[in-house]
């Protein structure tokens, strides 16, 4: 249990606590200090899996632990958004982003139940989804239209690519159901009792 990509993907899961103390710390650079957490969570999902294929350490643990961390850690980004703009505008892709979580995890866990979680599996679609919302909380985070008066403009992108994401999850967990039309629509097995 105790290998370096689990203790990457532990890692992920403790720094949700210390992100958000951060983010709400009463300090000019809190936000900003919180995304950089934010990102360093980000970058350890790329190099759990990466040095779990590399230094062939993967384990059933870390296949649980691992889309958990995610999904932890992207819902309470979300959340803080949400409440940091308290807008329409970002609510209500978080809100999609959230339910198509919800959504794909329950449909692969069923799945799973099925012996059919291959049908189900990451999709290119679902990568490029998570990439565009791991930027976009990035930037929505930061709050950062200029750095050292210079414009890089990545709340505005982070607009864009939240809504890109969106998109992105709509269109994978269409594809995901799809996928899985042939066992959803299957007739059920008589109940012996």
């Amino acid at each position: 249990m105790w290998t370096i990509p689990n203790i990457l993907t532990m890692m992920r899961v403790l720094l949700i606590p210390v992100f958000v103390v951060v983010y709400f710390l009463d300090w000019k650079w809190a936000h900003q200090a919180g995304a950089f957490i934010f990102w360093l969570a980000a970058i350890t999902d790329w190099f759990d899996g990466y040095l779990a294929r590399k230094l062939q350490q993967s384990s059933k643990f870390g296949a649980f632990l691992d889309p958990v961390a995610d999904k932890l850690i992207v819902a309470t980004a979300l959340i803080m958004i949400t409440h940091t703009y308290a807008s329409a505008w970002i609510t209500i892709p978080a809100i999609i982003l959230m339910a198509r979580e919800v959504y794909v995890s329950a449909l692969r866990e069923w799945m799973g139940q099925q012996g059919s979680s291959e049908r189900v599996k990451v999709s290119f679609i679902g990568k490029a989804k998570t990439m565009a919302q791991m930027l976009a909380l990035i930037g929505l985070l930061s709050e950062l239209e200029y750095f050292m008066g210079v414009p890089i403009f990545w709340v505005s992108l982070g607009y864009i690519l939240l809504y890109i994401s969106a998109v992105l999850s709509i269109w994978s967990m269409v594809e995901y159901t799809i996928a899985a039309w042939k066992d959803l629509t299957a007739p059920s097995e008589p109940i012996n009792h």
